[in-house]
C-alpha cells in the first residue's frame, strides 16, 4: 500500500491577514462584530494561487478578548466561520486563553501550528506562517516554518529576523511559491497515489515500461500507432497482448459512425480479459456518443471514454456509465491547458463527480510536463497517462536547482564545442 506524502500548509494569522485588523491608535485589534468584519478584495484570489499548489490553508488567531470578558466566544465563532466559508481555508484554529494562562497555543508559543500539522498530517518543514505581528512570526519559527512578516506598520514592536518581509499579501505569496518550487513537495515517485499509465504504441518500448513496476497500465490510439508505423492494427493489439496481459490497456475505435464503432468495439474487447475499449465522446460531426457509450458498459465492455473536454461532458460520460463495467475517463488536460485554461480546478471539479462511482476511474490525459503528475495526485485524479518522453524525465524529480542549473551550462557548452562554434 503506497503512503500518502504528509501535506504542505500556508498558516495565516486572521486579524491583520486574513482579515482587517481595526487599528487604533497605530495598533491593531480584531472586530467586534460580523458588521465591522472586512474580508480585503484580493485576499481570495491570493489564496486561490496556494491552493491550486496544494498547499492547506489553515487560519491561526489569538483571541484573549474572550477570556478577559471584552468579547462573546459565539461573535467570536461567527466572524471565523465566515472567514471558512468565504476564504475556503481548510481549518482555522483559535486560542482563547489571556496572556498568563500557561497554555501552549497563545502565540508565540507554537501549539496551534503543531496540533494542525498532527491533525492534517502538514509537513510543517515545507510549511509556512504568515503573520502581521512579532508573535506570529516566533510561533511560525518555533514550530519549523519559514516565516513572512506582513508589514501593516502598526506601531509596535517588529518580530526578530522573519525569512522574508512583505508589504502585501501578494507580495508574501509570490514568495512563498517561489521558495516553494525549490523544493518539490513529494520527495518520492513511490508517493505517489495516481497511477502511472504509459502512452504510445512501440512495442519494444512498451515491453521496456513493462518491466518497471510503477508502469500500472497502457493506452495507445490510432495517431500514435500511425507514428509508430504500426499497419496491421489487431496484429499489433494481439502482439502487445501476448506480452502484457496482467495490466490494463485500451486501444481505441476509428470509425466515425456509431453502428461501425460498436461492431470494432465489439472486436476489440474481445482480445484480451485487461483490454479496455476507448470509444471518443462525440464523432467528428459533434454527434455524441452516450447512448453507445452507456450500451456497451452495461453490455459488460470496460470503455474508456476519450477526447473529453468540458464538464458537461465529463458528468454525462459519468452518468452514462453508472451502474456498468468498470471504466474510465479520459480528460484530456493537456489539450485544455492549449487553449489558456488552466485545466486544475477542471480536474479538480471531475473528481468530485466521480466520487462515490467506484467503477469509474479519472484519467488525467495529454500531460505536457512532468508537474502534471504532482497536480493529477494532488486533485486525487486516478490515473494520469504519460508519453515515453514525460516518464524518462521523472528521474529528475527533488533534483537540487543548483546542480540542474550547473548541468543545463554544461550542456550548453559541450553542444557548443561538438558544433565547433567560433566568433
Amino acid at each position: 500500500m503506497k503512503i500518502r506524502p504528509k501535506q504542505r500548509a500556508v498558516f495565516l494569522d486572521r486579524d491583520g491577514v486574513l482579515n482587517r485588523a481595526v487599528v487604533r491608535e497605530g495598533k491593531p485589534y480584531p472586530p467586534t462584530s460580523l458588521q465591522e468584519l472586512i474580508i480585503p478584495d484580493d485576499i481570495g484570489p491570493a489564496l486561490y494561487r496556494l491552493r491550486r499548489k496544494g498547499f492547506l490553508l489553515i487560519g491561526i488567531t489569538n483571541q484573549p478578548d474572550v477570556a478577559r470578558g471584552r468579547q462573546k466566544k459565539d461573535i467570536v465563532d461567527q466572524i471565523n466561520q465566515r472567514l471558512l466559508n468565504q476564504l475556503r481555508l481548510d481549518d482555522l484554529l483559535v486560542c482563547y486563553h489571556d496572556d498568563g494562562d500557561g497554555c501552549d497555543c497563545r502565540k508565540p508559543n507554537p501549539g496551534l501550528l503543531l496540533r494542525a500539522a498532527q491533525e492534517h498530517d502538514i509537513d510543517i518543514s515545507a510549511s509556512f506562517m504568515m503573520g502581521d505581528r512579532w508573535s506570529d512570526i516566533e510561533a511560525g519559527r518555533r514550530a519549523g516554518c519559514e516565516t513572512v512578516f506582513l508589514n501593516n506598520e502598526y506601531l509596535e514592536q517588529s518580530p526578530a529576523n522573519p525569512d522574508f518581509v512583505a508589504a502585501t499579501i501578494s507580495v508574501g505569496i509570490d514568495y512563498i511559491l517561489t521558495r516553494a518550487a525549490e523544493k518539490p513537495s513529494v520527495k518520492s515517485l513511490t508517493d505517489l497515489r495516481v497511477k502511472l499509465f504509459a502512452d504510445g504504441a512501440n512495442l519494444s518500448e512498451m515491453l521496456r515500461l513493462y518491466a518497471n513496476p510503477m508502469i500500472a497500465g497502457f493506452t495507445t490510439n490510432p495517431t500514435l500507432m500511425r507514428k509508430a508505423g504500426v499497419s496491421d492494427y489487431k496484429g499489433f493489439a494481439v502482439e502487445v497482448l501476448r506480452a502484457i496481459s496482467d495490466r490494463p490497456i485500451s486501444f481505441e475505435v476509428f470509425s466515425d459512425e456509431f453502428e461501425e464503432m460498436k461492431r470494432e468495439a465489439l472486436l476489440i474487447a474481445d482480445w484480451g480479459e485487461n483490454v479496455y475499449v476507448k470509444i471518443p465522446i462525440t464523432n467528428t460531426r459533434g454527434e455524441g456518443s452516450l447512448p453507445l457509450i452507456q450500451g456497451l458498459s452495461h453490455d459488460g465492455i470496460k470503455v474508456n471514454v476519450t477526447a473529453v473536454l468540458t464538464m458537461k461532458q465529463i458528468r454525462e460520460a459519468s452518468r452514462a456509465l453508472e451502474g456498468g463495467a468498470p471504466s474510465c475517463i479520459s480528460v484530456f488536460a493537456g489539450r485544455i491547458a492549449d487553449t489558456g485554461r488552466d485545466p486544475v480546478p477542471i480536474m479538480a471539479a471531475a473528481v468530485e463527480v466521480l466520487k462515490g462511482v467506484p467503477s469509474q476511474e479519472l484519467i488525467w490525459a495529454s500531460p505536457r510536463e512532468v508537474l502534471n503528475v504532482y497536480q493529477a495526485d494532488q486533485v486525487g485524479c486516478h490515473i494520469i497517462t504519460a508519453t515515453p518522453e514525460i516518464l524518462s524525465k521523472l528521474n529528475l524529480v527533488g533534483k537540487d536547482l543548483s546542480e540542474f542549473s550547473a548541468d543545463t551550462v554544461k550542456m550548453f557548452r559541450e553542444d557548443a564545442l561538438k558544433a565547433a562554434f567560433k566568433i
